[in-house]
């Protein structure tokens, strides 16, 4: 039984998401939640479903993908080109195979900025705190933003003093709405988040990142501040392997649409 949660918040595409879900994902005869975001009764519901060991699935944007507008309302603006993450069990997919590179290719030829191109050399000037928003601060750090960010400068501060520069996701009224995040790529030492998907800009921009355990970046990232002042850079085999894996698990509408989104993700888990 295909069970999707409905929430109220606007901006979001699960008015889409959900039928395609629906007839694309195979009904084994047991229940399988969706949910997108963590809005609305999706915390509790999520909850339930660890407690009483039901399958779920976490569906939201995608990593390497045509970004959608949200505002005013939210907009696909290319189907073929805007991909969604579908995990299982977590925010972000951390547990997969790898793929043979066919999907990076396919992102490739569609003019999507998703090869790596090695770490940025130089004398690098500032590191960058960019973390998921409050919601999901809680939900994965049980604490608030501003308190997280209070954490992470203070253990960022006992090894250095190179400056910290913040930003916060992009919102309508904010100092970061309609900003670019590659401009603040530039001299970047690297990037710390608890989460957000910025962490997957940084390194396909040539960042190193600092990231939760349970991010997708998490096979690449740094975890430990203390460390800082050398943060991991992986070579480009590690590099590539990650990329194959994360093209491997994001789809278009259409691919979830058709089951091949189901068919992929069964084989990867």
């Amino acid at each position: 039984m295909i069970k999707t949660h409905k929430i109220g918040w606007q901006h979001c595409l699960s008015h889409q998401l959900w039928p395609a879900i629906e007839k694309g994902w195979q009904d084994e005869g047991r229940p399988v939640h969706f949910f997108w975001g963590l809005a609305g009764n999706n915390i509790r519901e999520i909850q339930r479903c660890i407690d009483f060991g039901i399958e779920w699935w976490y569906v939201d944007v995608g990593y390497l993908t045509q970004q959608i507008t949200r505002y005013p309302e939210p907009k696909i603006h290319d189907y073929d080109k805007t991909y969604f993450r579908i995990c299982k069990g977590n925010i972000h997919t951390i547990r997969c195979k790898v793929g043979d590179g066919t999907r990076v290719s396919k992102l490739e030829s569609q003019g999507i900025d998703c090869l790596f191109k090695g770490w940025g050399g130089g004398e690098t000037k500032h590191i960058l705190l960019a973390p998921s928003s409050p919601t999901v601060t809680h939900h994965i750090n049980g604490m608030t933003q501003e308190k997280w960010v209070d954490e992470v400068t203070t253990e960022i501060r006992k090894v250095t003093d190179m400056p910290i520069k913040f930003r916060n996701k992009p919102r309508p009224g904010n100092e970061w709405w309609e900003t670019d995040i590659r401009d603040n790529f530039k001299d970047c030492h690297a990037l710390v988040t608890n989460m957000s998907l910025a962490a997957v800009d940084a390194v396909i921009n040539m960042v190193p990142v600092f990231t939760h355990q349970r991010h997708i970046c998490s096979f690449i990232s740094s975890k430990d501040l203390s460390k800082i002042n050398k943060p991991m850079k992986p070579g480009h085999k590690t590099m590539n392997e990650w990329i194959k894996m994360v093209a491997d698990n994001q789809f278009t509408l259409q691919e979830i649409e058709s089951g091949i989104a189901y068919e992929i993700l069964k084989k990867q888990i």
